[in-house]
């Protein structure tokens, strides 16, 4: 990863952690059933979610109880804004965009000495079959501050109210009362730590549970779309609800999507698109083994791509240049089929959410089509970094190269 790293482009916004910070952390994780960690500094990300807890504890999603019961740490204004490593929800970065549009001063008086930690209930307490996930409506972000913080602000207040009736001024144990909340909360008297929940309703969207799973709603029927074979196979014999189910290698999913105007495709726009050359070079790129020149020159250097593209054997060529084999057959013959000719998996990485959809549901679609078919490394970067992460570590150093440059020159 130390490339990436280079490149600023391995987790290069979260925020570092150490000192009073890791101790109310801690306490967070503590109030939250969790136990504490061991580590003296790390970072996170705008949930609150830190790789090296993760790593230390074994657990990617560590802040959650259960596949129902995710959680947020915030000790920090400064998460205000920051990407989210790894979501539970596709929805979780709506989630903190809402807590800081409605409570970013409130957040900022509360961490500059406390900290905060949300929880998001989807009033399920726990899951216990697939289709479950169609339960999913309303979120309600409920917030918590470390320490009683609520409980000693009326205590506080009670004591001021206590000292101000009748002679109560001169009373020692009063005073010693006021001081000692003082001294541990300073003074709450106008301090406004009052986070009254937030209520999220959710439209389509991904989650980690069950393996992964994709629910498009708003259609002609809820759409389930499982990363899982096991998890699929189960929910099919489920016969509770009508709603239409695919796993995500299923070839005939993209024809459904197309059907429901999900997704749309028109070979001639894409190819020549800069998209098309980075899924076209990709591909061809995993089909050079053993080369004398460094794959990123190859994909790089059209005479060295040309050198290269007839050394491969002969059915590789066609894969990698079955898009433009077919437009130019379709100049000859208009009734050739788009499946006689071209490569399945570089139609279905070619292939974008319709125009006709809500940006929230086009960065959805495109997380789909990215699962689908992982061709396209722009767009896997963007919208599976933890996969993208997982399958960089595999490439070839030089192909690394390529992967690097082409992200940073089109950002």
């Amino acid at each position: 990863m130390q490339k990436l790293k280079q490149a600023n482009l391995y987790r290069n916004e979260l925020i570092p952690i150490s000192g009073k910070l890791v101790e109310r952390y801690n306490k967070c994780l503590v109030k939250l059933g969790f136990t504490a960690t061991k580590l003296t500094s790390f970072s996170i990300d705008g949930i609150g979610w830190s790789p090296e807890i993760a790593e230390e504890k074994n657990e990617v999603f560590y802040l959650n109880n259960g596949e129902a019961n995710s959680h947020a740490i915030i000790i920090t204004p400064l998460q205000k804004g920051l990407p989210i490593y790894n979501p539970y929800h596709s929805y979780d970065i709506e989630l903190m965009k809402l807590v800081f549009k409605n409570y970013a001063k409130k957040i900022q008086n509360i961490t500059r000495d406390s900290a905060l930690y949300l929880d998001f209930d989807q009033q399920i307490d726990v899951f216990y079959e697939p289709l479950d996930v169609l339960k999913y409506k309303d979120i309600t972000i409920n917030f918590h501050l470390i320490d009683d913080l609520k409980k000693a602000k009326k205590e506080q207040l009670k004591l001021v109210e206590t000292f101000n009736k009748d002679h109560n001024f001169i009373d020692e144990n009063l005073h010693q009362q006021l001081i000692t909340s003082a001294k541990k909360y300073g003074d709450l008297r106008e301090r406004d730590i009052e986070l009254l929940p937030i209520i999220y309703t959710s439209d389509s969207f991904y989650t980690k549970a069950f393996g992964g799973v994709y629910l498009l709603r708003n259609f002609i029927k809820p759409i389930l779309i499982f990363e899982e074979k096991e998890a699929y196979k189960e929910a099919i014999n489920d016969t509770t609800y009508d709603v239409l189910m695919f796993h995500v290698a299923q070839p005939e999913l993209m024809s459904q999507l197309k059907d429901h105007v999900i997704i749309e495709c028109d070979l001639e726009t894409e190819v020549g698109s800069k998209r098309y050359e980075r899924i076209k070079k990709f591909i061809f790129g995993e089909a050079l083994k053993e080369t004398q020149h460094p794959v990123n020159d190859i994909l790089k250097d059209k005479t060295l791509f040309k050198s290269y593209l007839n050394k491969i054997d002969l059915e590789t060529r066609k894969k990698v240049m079955s898009a433009e084999r077919y437009l130019d057959k379709k100049k000859v013959n208009k009734n050739i089929r788009i499946a006689d000719v071209v490569d399945e998996r570089l139609y279905f990485a070619l292939h974008k959410p319709h125009s006709s959809l809500r940006a929230n549901h086009q960065d959805l679609i495109w997380k789909l089509l990215v699962n689908i078919a992982p061709k396209d490394v722009l767009f896997w970067y963007w919208y599976d970094k933890e996969d993208f992460y997982t399958n960089f570590k595999t490439w070839q150093e030089s192909k690394k190269d390529w992967v690097i440059d082409t992200i940073r020159n089109n950002f």
